[in-house]
């Protein structure tokens, strides 16, 4: 078993990262259970496919599961969700010492994580992320959010979890699309610190897509260790190093909001495109070569994720698509901060892009 340790002053906390750990929780997370009944917020695809086995793993320690469950998708990250989800736990007689366990992907995550931030001024909770995309990246760092009519991830706290158990075997069930734009979180660590790990990827990408069970393990571990040690020397991004995590996503978020953040476009998929983009935005500004822009777009084709604004169908233009940047909740004093690249590996954070040039380099990728 890989443990991963998220080094943070005075509340630390580890990732577990084990074929089958599923059916062990109640061992591993024996330290979280105080109470016989133990409330779990699951997604409902999470549930059907994996509840019985949590259940079963908590009723060989005593304990009963009791249930909420929250549809799939990114609308259950509502006010209207919070509030349900508040009202239930509260219901529950959740207390402050307690442990909400969350099962399923991002959204689940999220939504419990903010619930469990506001519940009683905080409360505990325990992710079991069952997503490529929530194991590597939205499961470990304390993000929670919930989204609004005026974007994504608008309303949200930083609060950590306790425990994250990821069982790499939960990703059988899940569907070749989802496990696609979950593996864009994986390669991104490569292009944004850590070239040998790119080229790795590069050589082995596919296995981890197949689901392979080795390939598997050194890609969950290697990407959350990697994110262990970003949010560890920035947890609430002030320092800058933290922000690094959103390479591809200033992009990928517009294009996301240009397809009405529906199934158009998985989040993941939208980061993929979006690194592709900042690629060659970094190529334009001379700040990397041509080739190693085209290199992160092929090893992003290679793994079935799209790698051109045109595979969209979009009926707009750059301008557009920038002015949907104007509501990303990382502008500060109106400017909006972008990740580009000095290499691949080699990541960094430019506060001196123009949103008006962004939108004509935008234009000619429409093109």
């Amino acid at each position: 078993m890989a443990v991963i340790p998220v080094q943070l002053a005075g509340r630390s906390y580890e990732v577990l990262v084990d074929h089958g750990l599923l059916d062990d929780a109640a061992n591993v997370g024996a330290a979280f259970l105080r109470k016989e009944t133990v409330p779990i917020v699951a997604d409902t695809n999470a549930k059907a496919h994996h509840g019985k086995r949590l259940e079963a793993a908590l009723a060989t320690a005593g304990h009963k599961a009791t249930w909420f469950e929250v549809a799939s998708g990114e609308a259950s990250k509502s006010w209207q969700g919070l509030q349900e989800l508040t009202d239930w736990l509260l219901a529950q007689g959740v207390e402050r010492g307690d442990q909400v366990f969350a099962l399923g992907g991002g959204v689940v995550g999220d939504l419990t994580g903010f619930a469990c931030a506001i519940l009683k001024r905080g409360c505990g909770f325990v992710q079991i992320p069952t997503t490529l995309l929530a194991q590597v990246d939205s499961s470990v760092g304390g993000k929670t959010a919930i989204n609004t009519n005026a974007g994504k991830n608008l309303i949200g706290a930083f609060h950590q979890p306790a425990l994250v158990l990821i069982d790499p075997a939960t990703l059988d069930t899940l569907p070749d699309r989802e496990m696609r734009a979950g593996y864009a979180e994986v390669i991104k660590y490569g292009i944004l610190a850590d070239r040998e790990f790119f080229d790795w990827l590069a050589e082995n990408g596919k296995k981890v897509v197949a689901r392979d069970p080795g390939a598997l393990v050194h890609a969950i571990s290697t990407s959350v260790a990697a994110k262990a040690r970003i949010v560890a020397e920035d947890e609430r991004e002030t320092s800058g190093a933290r922000a690094l995590l959103n390479l591809g996503h200033t992009f990928g978020h517009a294009l996301e909001a240009e397809t009405g953040f529906s199934d158009r476009l998985l989040h993941g998929e939208g980061v993929a495109l979006g690194m592709v983009l900042a690629a060659r935005y970094s190529a334009r500004r001379g700040l990397i070569s041509v080739e190693d822009a085209a290199l992160v777009a092929s090893a992003i084709e290679a793994s079935g994720l799209p790698s051109e604004i045109s595979q969209l169908g979009l009926y707009c233009d750059g301008s557009k698509l920038a002015d949907h940047m104007l509501h990303d909740k990382k502008m500060d004093a109106g400017t909006l901060p972008f990740i580009l690249l000095r290499g691949i590996g080699a990541a960094y954070l430019a506060k001196d892009v123009a949103l008006d040039d962004v939108a004509s380099f935008l234009d000619e990728q429409l093109q």
